[in-house]
């Protein structure tokens, strides 16, 4: 029994010495560098970024929240109210979710169209139809 003890003791040592002692003092220089700059157009209140980096946005003073892709290109804006203080995003960006000074929580759903070039593409029906139906497809 007095063996088992001792052995214990000496086993809890080390770790109680390691806890004790100091950080290293030299980590290593910083290395940095910036990946990206824009001009915004508007002054920033708030803003969030995509986990994908794709998307940012940025809630502006002018009470809109201006949605930018990684190049700095504004993509879109979305009016909000001027008493918006907050903004958060889901991870993708397809939400957008708004906190107010009127104790608001508001959640908005976001997408983009995206115009596709059919020139020249087969098609059935009225050429000129209001709405148009593309279908992507393979056959191997």
């Amino acid at each position: 029994m007095k063996n088992t003890l001792i052995l214990c003791g000496l086993l809890l040592l080390p770790g109680q010495v390691l806890a004790g002692t100091p950080p290293a003092k030299d980590i290593g220089a910083l290395d940095w560098s910036v990946q990206n700059t824009w001009k915004l157009s508007t002054k920033p209140i708030d803003f969030a970024q995509s986990l994908d980096n794709k998307l940012v946005y940025v809630l502006g003073n002018d009470s809109k929240v201006h949605i930018y892709g990684v190049d700095g290109k504004e993509m879109g804006a979305i009016d909000v109210d001027k008493s918006t203080i907050a903004i958060d995003i889901a991870p993708r960006g397809e939400m957008l979710f708004l906190v107010d000074n009127n104790s608001t929580y508001t959640a908005i759903d976001v997408s983009f169209t995206q115009n596709i070039n059919i020139t020249g593409a087969p098609f059935l029906g009225n050429e000129n139809a209001q709405v148009t139906m593309v279908v992507f497809s393979d056959f191997q």
